[in-house]
């Protein structure tokens, strides 16, 4: 495993890279880090696989130096990493805003990004505009911090990992350190409206992986049929699962990958 900073304008982008073969390029969602993925990466780079990991701005330990903290800056991020590691074709796979910044990545550079996999994908605004401000708002006060934390830790379904506290506890500690919690409150007033704009224009194969009980969405089940249908792609549901189901039953996740994987490299 080698851990690269890639420098870009004002900052830089951690990424975490593993294995030997075609690239796939992992991104977290708002608030975690790239140990989001740390149950699903080892069986990737088994499968045959070079894995990379990156942390959004703000976050694990990229810099929190940035002006943009939005889909498209994590999206100019992902194609900068797969420039740097050999220009592609790479697979992204997503986790919640993450799938967003894939699907720009994917709409902006077709060559380069040949299959999406989109987890708990946000690819398009959610609630009013007037809940979404207030959440905003409330973030900003100073129980924001416990405010987050509660709803973080309301996000897991079940069984979760055994390193479930540890991981969680650390997630939260990476937010308190200096600059990080200005970072993630920016982060959270990026608007999804780009990625749903850009849907049409992806060819990428897609397959979309929710959580039977990711608690984000009003109906899991429909929304990952809308972003399939969006993508002419295929989903699939974890039983039991959250809202990060690649840590919580990442077994499941593996078996619902390798063969779209698979699948799109017999074919290519």
């Amino acid at each position: 495993m080698d851990l690269w900073e890639v420098e870009r304008e004002r900052g830089h982008i951690a990424v975490e890279v593993s294995g030997a073969g075609p690239l796939l390029l992992c991104i977290p969602g708002m608030g975690e880090s790239r140990a989001s993925f740390r149950h699903l990466v080892p069986g990737l780079v088994r499968a045959g696989y070079r894995v990379a990991v990156m942390d959004l701005r703000g976050h694990g330990e990229s810099s929190a130096t940035f002006t943009a903290y939005d889909d498209p800056a994590a999206a100019s991020d992902a194609l900068a990493i797969i420039d740097l590691l050999g220009g592609g074709p790479a697979t992204i796979i997503g986790n919640s805003m993450g799938a967003a910044a894939a699907v720009l990545a994917a709409a902006q550079r077709p060559p380069m990004v040949e299959r999406l996999v989109l987890i708990g994908p946000f690819v398009r605004d959610h609630g009013n505009a007037a809940t979404r401000l207030l959440l905003r708002l409330l973030l900003m006060r100073p129980w924001g911090p416990t405010l987050w934390r509660a709803y973080y830790s309301s996000l897991f379904g079940q069984p979760r990992a055994l390193d479930h506290a540890a991981h969680t506890a650390r997630a939260i500690a990476l937010l308190r350190r200096p600059g990080r919690w200005r970072a993630f409150q920016a982060t959270t007033r990026t608007s999804h409206a780009p990625a749903e704009a850009a849907l049409a224009t992806v060819s990428a194969d897609t397959l979309v992986i929710m959580g039977e009980k990711d608690r984000d969405f009003p109906d899991p089940a429909a929304e990952a049929e809308w972003v399939a249908n969006a993508l002419h792609g295929e989903h699939r549901m974890v039983v039991g699962a959250g809202h990060y189901p690649m840590g919580e039953q990442p077994q499941a996740v593996l078996d619902m990958i390798l063969p779209f994987l698979r699948s799109g490299e017999n074919h290519g």
